[in-house]
């Protein structure tokens, strides 16, 4: 029995310790936001936060985040009142929106982390999502609005 937190709801599992995260939100939870990308851990789409750092879901087995506090972008306000849903919808970030979810929970982490980021710390923090539809000066733009919303809300 593995126990994880999941979007601050517990679950209880059987399954396969080395069973990627990935299928486990995706198969065991019904957590479809978290995409599969690659399942080599290159492109980012499966990018979740465990205890707030990201993470590529693919390749990280249920047995490295027994204990954890895993967020997909599911476990985002519904309302779409976190600064940075709010800066995505404002900036019009997702074109096809495959991405989406691994580079939204990144600005989440890098946004957590320094709160004003420079832009080399955004390059580094988003580098590990690809966007195949090359959104990448919307997605900085959308960073620095976040950054401002949270900065006015504090």
């Amino acid at each position: 029995m593995i126990r994880l937190l999941v979007n601050d709801q517990e679950h209880e599992l059987t399954a396969d310790p080395a069973m990627p995260l990935l299928w486990v939100l995706r198969d065991l939870l019904g957590l479809t936001g978290t995409k599969y990308g690659c399942g080599i851990s290159l492109c980012g789409a499966c990018t979740v936060l465990a205890d707030g750092e990201p993470v590529r879901s693919c390749t990280t087995p249920l047995s490295k985040v027994s204990g954890k506090k895993i967020t997909t972008i599911e476990g985002l306000p519904k309302d779409r009142s976190h600064p940075v849903q709010q800066a995505w919808i404002e900036e019009q970030v997702p074109q096809c929106g495959y991405c989406q979810s691994g580079q939204i929970l990144s600005a989440v982490a890098l946004l957590a982390r320094k709160p004003r980021p420079s832009d080399a710390d955004v390059d580094q923090a988003m580098s590990g999502v690809l966007c195949r539809c090359g959104t990448y000066p919307r997605i900085r733009r959308a960073i620095r609005r976040a950054a401002s919303i949270a900065e006015k809300d504090a």
